[in-house]
């Protein structure tokens, strides 16, 4: 069902509710009128006939729109109410009143002053309506005084009731309205982070697409100088050409269909595809302590991989020397058609660890907005632009707290392309 099937399922489930409600208040308050009331009998009461069985309805029936006119059916049900017990019937129940005065304070007890001061005074008349109908029929009040403050009472705790229980209400609207704006903002701030690696990605788009340029434009230059006096020279020339533009196209058609798509996942920013020994040097210099472990042999990688790699070591490093205790495992994975990094450290001082529930979703992290050396805390853009660059190879990434350390894992797919 959808939310506008269900938002248009709930006045008339509300509706089925309040006639079902009068329903059953009036067939208590006929059972109540047949029965001669509660205890011993009143020998001067009057038995349920044709007006007590109108007053009655009129007492109960209204329920049905409580909703739609609180203090209207508050007064019809009240003034019902006394009326019957004015011409002496034994209508010891009020229960339509009761509900009725209910929503009345649930529904005006969070207005204006003097709408929920009108209310306030329409509940407590109630039992001074009574106790008045009572002397114009003759009746001693002091023998029915326990029986009007229990009805007293009950009108107080009433009042109450409704007013609690629209405070309650108020107060889990307010916290679902902080949701949703939490939500909101939450939004807002990944499509930020999006947009920012966008902008990357056509910075880095531009740059790969201009060194390729001008890579062919020496080759074709040599080739074009050696095409007589070397022939096979001039045929491996024409090779790396076609070799970088069969590269560049197939980076440029990834990098611009990311760009294409509407709610894009994207990677950033150049590097050296060969500095990932020199950019572990550079930590350790820093200060990190860092243990390194290599599988398979290490070669050139896809621009595109490259700069992917580069940067999600150069991210997880930096938060693992600001967040961590000062150290760091690195795993360094070379495959056939893959290269896996992994980045272990402690969790040390840092306050804002993500939940261990989160591991394996990348959905929370620390780090700055996809770049090097940015922190903003748990929720950061770090762990999002770590992500979006894996995501755009086809590859995938997963970050988060375990067994006492924050663990990064990406692999990102070679393709078998060439730089």
């Amino acid at each position: 069902m959808n939310r506008r099937t269900v938002a248009a399922a709930t006045p008339r489930a509300r509706l089925t509710v309040d006639v079902a409600l009068a329903g059953l208040a009036f067939i208590v308050s006929m059972g109540v009128l047949q029965s001669g009331g509660f205890g011993r009998p009143d020998p001067t009461a009057r038995t349920l006939d044709v007006l007590a069985f109108a007053l009655g309805a009129v007492a109960s029936l209204p329920l049905a729109a409580r909703r739609i006119a609180p203090l209207t059916v508050y007064l019809l049900t009240a003034a019902a109410t006394v009326v019957l017990l004015y011409l002496r019937y034994p209508f010891e129940l009020p229960l339509g009143a009761m509900v009725a005065a209910y929503t009345v304070a649930l529904t005006y007890g969070g207005a204006g002053r003097t709408r929920r001061a009108v209310a306030m005074v329409a509940v407590a008349l109630f039992v001074p309506a009574i106790m008045l109908a009572y002397l114009l029929v003759g009746v001693d009040v002091a023998t029915i005084t326990s029986g009007l403050f229990l009805w007293a009472a009950v009108s107080v705790c009433v009042w109450i009731g409704g007013d609690l229980t629209r405070l309650r209400r108020e107060r889990i609207a307010g916290l679902e309205e902080q949701a949703r704006r939490s939500a909101r903002e939450a939004e807002r701030e990944r499509r930020l982070a999006v947009a920012e690696e966008r902008t990357r990605i056509a910075r880095e788009l531009h740059d790969s697409a201009g060194h390729a340029i001008n890579v062919i434009l020496v080759q074709a230059g040599a080739a074009r100088l050696l095409q007589d006096r070397d022939p096979e020279g001039t045929r491996r020339a024409i090779g790396t050409i076609e070799d970088v533009a069969r590269t560049t196209v197939t980076e440029i058609d990834r990098l611009v269909h990311a760009l294409r798509e509407e709610d894009p996942a994207a990677p950033p920013t150049p590097a050296d595809p060969g500095a990932l020994e020199q950019l572990l040097r550079e930590r350790r210099g820093d200060g990190l302590a860092i243990a390194t472990n290599i599988h398979g042999e290490p070669r050139p990688l896809p621009s595109g991989v490259a700069w992917a790699a580069y940067r999600i070591l150069q991210e997880a490093l930096t938060n693992a020397a600001r967040h961590g205790s000062g150290t760091a495992d690195v795993a360094l994975a070379f495959g056939a058609d893959a290269v896996e990094i992994t980045v272990t450290n402690p969790t040390g001082r840092d306050p804002a660890v993500p939940n261990p529930a989160t591991f394996g979703r990348g959905a929370v992290g620390v780090g700055g907005v996809g770049g090097v050396g940015g922190v903003g805390g748990v929720g950061g853009h770090g762990i999002i632009g770590m992500r979006e660059r894996a995501t755009l190879l086809g590859g995938s990434f997963d970050a988060g707290a375990r067994n006492g350390a924050f663990l990064l894992r990406a692999r990102l797919p070679i393709g078998g392309a060439t730089t």
